[in-house]
């Protein structure tokens, strides 16, 4: 059995993401609530966070979430836009943009 894969400090790392879910789970949930937005897009925006982050950043020991500030500024956008979709797409325009500049 291979002792330095992707598995060899599972005995260790499976509690630490038990403690980390627990922390995180009431977190992103509290976030979308403040924020107007559905339950569901907090758990989705957590989950793709942390997958994107954790695949992305080649830190062995980092943590991502949300965060609390970002619930004043999303209430407001979502009001001013109107609707959670109109918001969602001016999120998805937001990050195209962002590529483009980096491509370029």
């Amino acid at each position: 059995m291979d002792k330095t894969g992707i598995f060899s400090n599972l005995k260790s790392d499976f509690p630490a993401s038990i403690v980390v879910f627990f922390v995180a789970l009431p977190l992103c949930l509290g976030i979308a609530m403040a924020s107007g937005a559905p339950l569901f897009s907090g758990l989705i925006a957590g989950i793709i966070g942390g997958i994107v982050v954790g695949g992305l950043s080649g830190s062995k020991i980092g943590v991502s979430g949300p965060a609390a500030g970002l619930a004043a500024i999303v209430v407001t956008s979502i009001g001013s836009l109107g609707s959670f979709e109109n918001f969602l797409a001016a999120v998805v325009l937001g990050g195209i943009i962002q590529l483009i500049f980096g491509i370029l």
